[in-house]
């Protein structure tokens, strides 16, 4: 990272943002002029990317290379709260909608591949999303980070990526999932995702963690706090929309989608 004026580079996460909320809401009012696309999808669209531009703005991101503190700052907001936000906005139906007929047909060829299957699975979600932070902050990976910044980027595009798998993975909708799992069996994912996730900020907390970072014991269990506390918050309102687009449902579906048995479709 830069300690000076931020670079062009440096601009590039934001800008990506940017972009990709503006080809969303173009694609979004094509819809509405020739059928119907909801307002509350792109207010959920673009509730995620502002908290994303937020978290790319340069001035943040260099705080948060220097700062345990920032950087658990910014993997809340882009690993956790954006994503959700995002999943809530239905991107995925949108941009099928929004493509031509052999585009789509290849879209949907992809999305119900043995490689997207397996990463749509509620279990691989949670391995590459609470997974992937264990793997970050108990080895020198993140000491590592401080040191690299094509690796400090990688690292929040990973947060990013995993987030949104996972919210997708437990929500199952609005777009539609390859798997379709009870939602008992989606809750308690979800449930070892917040288990596993406090473990990890106690672990932080507890044992100094990550180390070998040039900050304090304190400074490091403020981070672990923010992180422990942060974390559970965004993963309840994970639980609460995932019961509340359960309740919306018919009862017979309700009925239908509680069983823990797993389908695959």
């Amino acid at each position: 990272m830069h300690a000076g004026h931020p670079s062009p580079l440096d601009w590039l996460p934001f800008l990506l943002v940017v972009l990709v909320t503006c080809q969303y809401l173009m694609a979004a009012w094509l819809q509405r002029l020739e059928g119907h696309w909801s307002l509350w999808r792109c207010g959920f669209f673009v509730l995620g990317s502002t908290l994303l531009a937020i978290a790319f703005w340069p001035s943040l991101m260099r705080w948060a290379h220097a700062d345990l503190v920032g950087h658990m700052t910014l993997h809340l907001l882009i690993g956790m709260f954006a994503p959700l936000a995002w999943v809530l906005a239905a991107p995925v139906t949108l941009l099928l909608k929004t493509l031509p007929q052999a585009g789509g047909k290849w879209m949907v060829a992809l999305l119900h591949s043995r490689f997207i299957r397996f990463l749509a699975h509620p279990v691989t979600a949670l391995l590459l999303n609470v997974g992937g932070m264990y793997v970050l902050y108990l080895t020198p990976l993140y000491a590592a980070s401080l040191q690299n910044s094509a690796l400090h980027y990688l690292i929040h595009l990973h947060f990013l990526l995993a987030g949104y798998l996972f919210c997708w993975a437990i929500l199952a909708e609005p777009d539609a999932s390859p798997h379709r799992l009870g939602v008992r069996v989606r809750l308690g994912v979800l449930f070892a995702a917040i288990a596993t996730h406090s473990l990890l900020g106690k672990l932080m907390y507890g044992w100094g963690f990550p180390r070998n970072t040039g900050h304090t014991l304190e400074h490091v269990q403020a981070a672990a706090q923010w992180m422990y506390y942060g974390g559970d918050l965004a993963e309840v309102l994970l639980a609460v929309v995932l019961m509340t687009c359960w309740l919306r449902r018919p009862v017979g579906r309700r009925e239908a989608l509680l069983g823990s048995h797993p389908q695959t479709g």
